[in-house]
């Protein structure tokens, strides 16, 4: 491996005819120059890195565990070697190569006793199958629930400014809530929550943040694939492994005792024995006119241990310090951690592998970085920002911007990078949601003048701009985005990229199957990457600062910290 790293620079243009063949109408955008300077991108170095990462050796890569120790030393090696020095933590006026992490560790321990009570009979669940429950992430070492009254709640969302309420006053206390994945809007198309593309309001972190706000005992989501947009061993996987949060102050008014899911034939069954109807219930639910329902003669029992405990993990932090504006600094981010070893699937496989999510984007950090290493120094300064335990709530990245290491005001933009696409060329690309703003603008232009067209997410219902490790920047003013690999494909068009995709989600997102594959050529990676560098470059030698669109929510924040930028 060495070896191959140590012979990996080369400088020239990388460049691929035909891509952009037919492309559809989009928005003008300004004429990009030629530049100067722009790296060529080694497939096979890309491989290599990305095959190393998501080895059994690294066991899934999860938070304090081996595997975390294995890819930190790892991903540092190849930063020193690529050229960067540390930009992490300071430590007797000196960088460290990491940004120590706590985060609060609970895991349940053993088979956790579930079930719901419906006319006096116990109906038990099993972990996995009718229910995910996760472990409690309020610092309890224990969860008993007996007996709790169930009430479905809708979408569980309380939205003033969209004059919507699907709690009417109903108090939750000592309760559990059951309510539906996404938003109102999403089986219509149209209303009053921006139609197909997911709102805040239909994450779940959303979800089990307003149920801790009312005081719930729990929180149930119904899982259904198509507004969740991943199927239900997604959804185990993620949920019934070891979980994590950033240490607070008050847990408890983020997360109520008891947070899961549940299969929708459940959610159905349960409705029927209170005489009600599921899809009636939903459709009344798509509606402001929706009052929750208390289930009758149902009540819903848990009991089980945690193991919680405080631990550090580590954000990785490479950085090029720039010549003339050292404290202006460019982010591109990437997360290093996948979902470690847990529950074997249909082979017996039980290591979590991670290999597009996101062994992909860590090795185009490396390399990004050691580009810039190797190229003419920037005016200003780039961070190359590994982060961790994304896998569990886009940890790493919140801790980072809730506890900077370089100023947010002072902070040109985020340029994150996950899961992207190891296989062939394509003629467009995308960004993670729809948020407008001058860094998309921008990224567009460069695109195009490398042969790259834009298209809109295609599938803004799945919420993937709350997803990606961006979304703690964006929420803090910082203009940020993450870069989609296109899915109109040089071979095969837009009906193999879909197929692609599909497939991936169904049979590899979060599971033991997302592995290295010595059949992925990752030309349409090294490709991208020369994009991203060129943005990049552009940005660190320039006096710009792009800023979120005029109606972004994020704009005003931005605009607070104006006066960082005189």
């Amino acid at each position: 491996m060495k070896n191959l790293l140590a012979t990996a620079i080369a400088l020239a243009i990388f460049s691929v005819a035909g891509c952009a063949t037919n492309p559809p109408a989009q928005s003008a955008a300004k004429p990009v120059a030629a530049p100067a300077y722009v790296p060529k991108f080694d497939p096979n170095l890309l491989s290599a890195e990305v095959k190393t990462l998501s080895s059994d050796e690294f066991e899934g890569r999860g938070p304090a565990t081996p595997g975390e120790t294995k890819t930190v030393a790892y991903v540092i090696e190849q930063m020193k070697a690529a050229g960067l020095a540390p930009g992490g933590e300071l430590k007797d006026g000196k960088r460290e190569w990491t940004q120590p992490v706590p985060l609060l560790r609970a895991e349940i321990k053993g088979a956790p006793k579930l079930a719901f009570n419906v006319g006096g009979k116990a109906h038990a669940l099993t972990q996995g199958s009718q229910i995910a429950v996760r472990a409690p992430l309020d610092g309890a070492k224990s969860v008993a629930i007996a007996k709790a009254p169930v009430v479905f709640c809708g979408y569980g969302v309380t939205a003033p400014e969209r004059h919507w309420d699907d709690f009417k006053g109903v108090d939750l206390k000592g309760k559990i809530a059951i309510v539906l994945i996404n938003d109102p809007d999403f089986e219509t198309g149209v209303g009053d929550f921006g139609g197909k593309a997911m709102t805040y309001y239909g994450r779940w972190t959303y979800k089990y943040e307003e149920a801790a706000r009312r005081g719930a005992a729990g929180l149930l989501i119904v899982h259904e694939t198509d507004p969740a947009s991943y199927g239900w061993a997604t959804v185990k996987n993620s949920n019934t492994n070891t979980m994590f949060d950033v240490v607070r102050d008050d847990p408890s008014a983020t997360h109520p005792r008891l947070e899961g899911w549940i299969q929708r034939d459940l959610a159905v069954s349960l409705l029927k024995s209170s005489g009600l109807d599921f899809d009636k219930l939903k459709k009344q639910a798509q509606t402001r006119e929706f009052k929750p329902v208390t289930l009758r003669n149902t009540t819903f029992t848990a009991s089980y241990q945690v193991d919680s405990s405080v631990i550090t993990s580590q954000n990785i932090v490479g950085r090029i310090e720039g010549a003339k504006h050292p404290d202006e600094t460019v982010i591109y981010s990437a997360h290093w951690d996948h979902l470690g070893v847990g529950e074997p699937d249909a082979k017996g496989d039980r290591i979590y592998n991670g290999a597009v999510d996101n062994a992909t984007g860590t090795a185009a950090l490396i390399e990004l970085g050691r580009a810039f290493a190797h190229g003419p120094k920037p005016e200003r300064s780039i961070v190359f920002l590994n982060v961790t335990a994304e896998e569990k709530g886009l940890l790493g990245s919140e801790y980072y911007a809730s506890k900077p290491l370089y100023p947010l005001g002072k902070t040109v933009a985020d340029i994150n990078m996950d899961a992207l696409d190891p296989m062939g060329l394509a003629k467009n690309w995308s960004q993670s949601g729809n948020a407008k703003s001058g860094l998309l603008e921008e990224a567009t232009a460069i695109a195009k003048a490398n042969g790259l067209y834009f298209s809109e997410d295609p599938h803004p219902e799945a919420g993937h701009f709350f997803r990606s490790d961006h979304f703690g920047f964006a929420k803090r003013g910082v203009p940020a985005f993450s870069w989609e690999s296109g899915d109109d494909l040089v071979d095969g068009g837009v009906a193999a990229g879909e197929k692609y995709r599909k497939d991936y989600t169904a049979n590899r997102y979060h599971q033991p199957a997302d592995q290295w594959e010595p059949t992925w050529t990752f030309a349409g990676m090294s490709h991208d990457l020369g994009v991203l560098y060129q943005l990049g470059d552009r940005l660190a030698n320039s006096r710009q600062w792009p800023n979120w669109a005029a109606d972004s929510e994020f704009r005003a924040t931005r605009d607070a910290t104006a006066g960082d930028r005189k």
